[in-house]
């Protein structure tokens, strides 16, 4: 009859695979315009056409996922009525672009700030995981909608994705048609580049339709912004997007286009999803997309081509979704783009990008799980996640943190020094005139919060300390760099956000270095640091806030700070200081053993009223492991209290059985005390008692500093993310990915060993540099290279690949006597080496240093 098009052809096409009894279909009327054809959802069970084949050999497959052999990418494989227990998803960004990519094809786009400026929603709801993009393939013969993606429609058959650097592949096959949707961002440019290759696997021609629909925020969120966005169709680009009401962005728009000929478009949100879902949209099922655009819609972005193709042929379709400052870039970029072979060209040059930066230092070791992460995913989620995109599932900040990005940027020195070097003089404007910092601000508007707490300014002299060290480059302290200048907090207020003015005033970048050091020096009647609103823990803002509250760990902090000073004063001649802050160093190393010893451990702060916090006579947080670990780092803890903290450490805080290392124990819950917010977390989860990891990493580096080297590795696998998720049952357990760190592991019943967030943390590019610098014992100091591993007695070699510039270096570390630290001999092609410390040199040959470990050094615990 009339009308039943899709149902005839669907019967047809029943009766050409062998009957009903072969499939199990159902159809369902649509409840649509007359004009639609029936909706009908086809299930795949028995359709007898090839399908995605499961993956073989990867390494540690969980029965949902693994590595591949090389670990540059993590396949998905879920299989039917499977599920993640998470979302999974990939980081993909350039420094003012970037876009989520989760395994069931959700996700968002941002342009600038992945917080201020969303092109499309952000929503970290792990149970719906809801879409704001969606590819939609329609057989136009028979009205079979789908998606190549899990969501919307998931279909019985199965999915594989793969999560790679700078890129994510989806491949299904479903309707006889073969499908491979890659994802990605150009190293330069700010667009989605999405190309959708479909294949025919039937013996009879198909005429299909693909439809990309995008949900524009243009700003923070889209209850805010959708009354004002305009869309228009142009003759040089498919859909443009606008919010002229964006003072934050102004002029900026978004764009839609595709390589497709056959193009229909709409804006009207209301058009596309008509009485359907997500899952079957009404404009499904017409036979095109209406073309309306404009204003005072509920606005929507979609673009539909049409296709054939024949038995057997394959087809590729570009599809752009990005953002320019005006409508001439987005048309320069959707040109540039808009063609399958300067898509492909633009994802070689993508892969190759984040092969070069990823691969300037490689390791192999016996253990395969800590060869994964340093060989490049600890260093991908630092970069594209952390400096980059700002954002992850869990958490879109978008802006920058002082101490945050800068720790993080230190990681890269070795190997990216420029990175470090930009990120260092972009924070170091954001310091005021009075030596205090933003604690974070917002990109490009500059708009930031000035607190009292007090380690954030810290970290500028830290980082440039050791990026001058890494990296050699003396001539960064020369910059010249202007301050901030803005009211001081009143004496009422422990934060302000609001703007700050770039002024006259401007200094060297030592300098800069110097009054952050000077604003720091503020003790309180114990000879300790004052603590402020928060020290490394923005939770405990309550313990010093009055003004006479004191840190243990900032104690410790500030003397690391201090000593990595003191050379840097020397060579600018600044011998005051370098007097001056040497007898500060010393008086505050005496203050933290005199008051911060609690006669098992190291206390963490003092309140202000004088209770000591970290002690054992404290009824919450009796155990804190910063202020153990930091004893070690900074090298001025007694020794022998030192590794006496240490051992309490292991004994409190860390939970072999569960697989994490607290921050501290017992959670603030049933005591007294009034830290401050961290309280009002549950107890064991975060700061509040769980792992916090970037601090367990510390712990980790603490154990291998004291040479404990079996310790280290065996607390750098329990950590690893690699070795929560090699079953299913653990992925259940822990959740998360496998293939990036979480910022924390819950230590609360029944939840324990369950991962908080992923993705967006600094322990990142902390568990890096423990991994290489710290265990492994690599470490450049301007143009050479020393060598101090610190390892399990059962690692008899290793090696490690590093490239200086275009000349490679091929380390192999041997340990034939089987101690865990002390380096015996270095030799350097054959020839021994007499400092043990190899020196650069760029001449594009590779060279090969042999490094032996042995009885007859200076040992720890052997």
């Amino acid at each position: 009859p009339p009308g039943d098009t899709a149902l005839f052809y669907a019967a047809a096409r029943l009766i050409l695979k062998g009957g009903d009894d072969t499939v199990q279909s159902q159809i369902s009327v649509a409840q649509t315009p007359a004009l639609a054809p029936r909706r009908i959802n086809l299930k795949q069970d028995g359709y007898g056409f090839p399908a995605v084949q499961r993956e073989a050999g990867l390494a540690f497959d969980n029965g949902l996922g693994g590595f591949t052999a090389d670990g540059k990418e993590y396949v998905i494989q879920p299989g039917a009525f499977r599920n993640t227990p998470a979302p999974w998803i990939n980081v993909i960004a350039n420094p003012r672009f970037g876009f989520t990519a989760s395994e069931s094809g959700s996700g968002y786009t941002w342009y600038e700030n992945s917080h201020e400026y969303r092109l499309t929603p952000w929503a970290n709801d792990s149970v719906s995981d809801s879409q704001g993009e969606i590819f939609y393939l329609t057989d136009t013969e028979t009205g079979l909608s789908w998606t190549p993606t899990m969501l919307p429609v998931r279909e019985d058959g199965p999915y594989k994705i793969r999560h790679g650097f700078g890129y994510t592949v989806y491949e299904h096959t479903s309707h006889e048609i073969e499908q491979t949707l890659t994802q990605h961002v150009p190293a330069e440019d700010t667009v989605k580049i999405s190309t959708l290759k479909i294949k025919n696997l039937s013996p009879a021609p198909r005429t299909l339709s693909v439809t990309y629909y995008v949900r524009p925020v243009l700003g923070v969120s889209d209850r805010e912004t959708a009354p004002h966005i305009r869309t228009v169709k142009t003759q040089t680009v498919a859909l443009l997007a606008e919010n002229p009401y964006n003072e934050v962005f102004p002029g900026r728009v978004c764009f839609l286009h595709t390589s497709g000929k056959e193009i229909t478009v709409t804006g009207n949100r209301l058009e596309f999803f008509g009485e359907g879902g997500a899952s079957a949209p009404d404009c499904l099922y017409r036979a095109e997309l209406s073309g309306e655009t404009g204003t005072g819609f509920d606005p929507c972005c979609a673009l539909r081509v049409n296709m054939t193709l024949l038995p057997g042929e394959t087809k590729e379709t570009v599809f752009l979704f990005g953002s320019a400052e005006n409508a001439w870039e987005a048309e320069t970029l959707a040109e540039k783009y808009a063609d399958a072979s300067a898509a492909g060209q633009s994802l070689k040059r993508a892969r190759a990008f984040w092969r070069d930066k990823l691969e300037r230092t490689t390791v192999s070791t016996p253990d395969a799980s800590m060869n994964l992460m340093l060989n490049g995913w600890l260093q991908y989620q630092m970069i594209s996640c952390r400096l980059w995109a700002r954002t992850g599932h869990y958490q879109s900040g978008g802006a920058f943190g002082f101490r945050d990005q800068l720790q993080d940027s230190l990681s890269a020195a070795a190997y990216w020094p420029e990175l470090t070097r930009e990120q260092i003089l972009l924070h170091a404007r954001h310091q005021f005139t009075g030596g205090d910092v933003q604690h974070w601000w917002h990109s490009p508007q500059g708009k930031g919060v000035r607190t009292r707490i007090s380690d954030d300014l810290l970290w500028l002299p830290y980082v440039t300390a050791e990026y001058v060290r890494i990296s050699g480059d003396e001539s960064i302290l020369l910059e010249e760099i202007p301050f901030l200048e803005a009211e001081e907090l009143a004496e009422t207020e422990t934060e302000r956000y609001g703007d700050a003015v770039t002024l006259g005033e401007s200094a060297t970048l030592y300098k800069h270095c110097v009054r952050a050091v000077e604003r720091a020096l503020k003790f309180g009647s114990r000879g300790l640091p004052l603590m402020g609103g928060g020290d490394w823990n923005d939770g405990m803002n309550a313990i010093g806030i009055n003004g006479r509250g004191e840190s243990v760990w900032l104690a410790w902090f500030l003397i690391s700070v201090l000593d990595l000073m003191l050379p840097l004063c020397r060579r600018q001649g600044d011998g005051e200081r370098l007097g001056r802050y040497a007898a500060i160093r010393d008086n505050l190393q005496e203050a933290a053993e005199k008051s911060g010893w609690d006669g098992g451990w190291y206390r963490r702060a003092y309140f202000d009223d004088g209770m000591p916090l970290g002690s054992s006579s404290s009824g919450d947080c009796r155990i804190d492991a910063i202020a153990q670990s930091w004893a070690v780092l900074s090298g001025a803890g007694d020794k022998n209290r030192a590794r006496k903290a240490m051992d309490m450490l292991e004994e409190y805080l860390v939970s072999r059985e569960d697989g994490l290392i607290k921050l501290l124990t017992p959670p603030f819950d049933s005591g007294t005390s009034e830290p401050g917010y961290i309280k009002g977390y549950v107890p064991g989860v975060r700061e509040n008692g769980g792992q916090y990891t970037h601090a367990a990493v510390w712990a980790v580096m603490a154990f291998a500093k004291l040479g404990e080297g079996g310790k280290a590795a065996e607390l750098y696998a329990l950590i690893n993310p690699v070795n929560h998720t090699k079953n299913q049952r653990e992925c259940s357990k822990y959740k998360l990915e496998p293939y990036v760190m979480a910022a924390d592991v819950y230590a609360a019943r029944p939840h324990t060993g369950r991962g908080g967030w992923s993705w967006y943390t600094g322990a990142a590019g902390w568990m890096y540099r423990a991994g290489v610098e710290t265990i492994l014992g690599l470490q450049k100091n301007g143009d050479s290279l020393t060598f101090d591993p610190c390892i399990p007695r059962e690692w008899k070699e290793y090696t490690i690949t590093t490239h200086f510039h275009e000349t490679t270096y091929r380390i192999v570390v041997q340990n034939f006597d089987g101690v865990q630290k002390g380096v015996a001999r270095v030799t350097f092609d054959g020839e021994i080496v007499a400092n043990q410390q190899v020196s650069l040199v760029n001449d594009g040959k590779t060279h090969d240093i042999r490094v032996s470990m042995g009885k007859y050094c200076v040992n720890v615990k052997n």
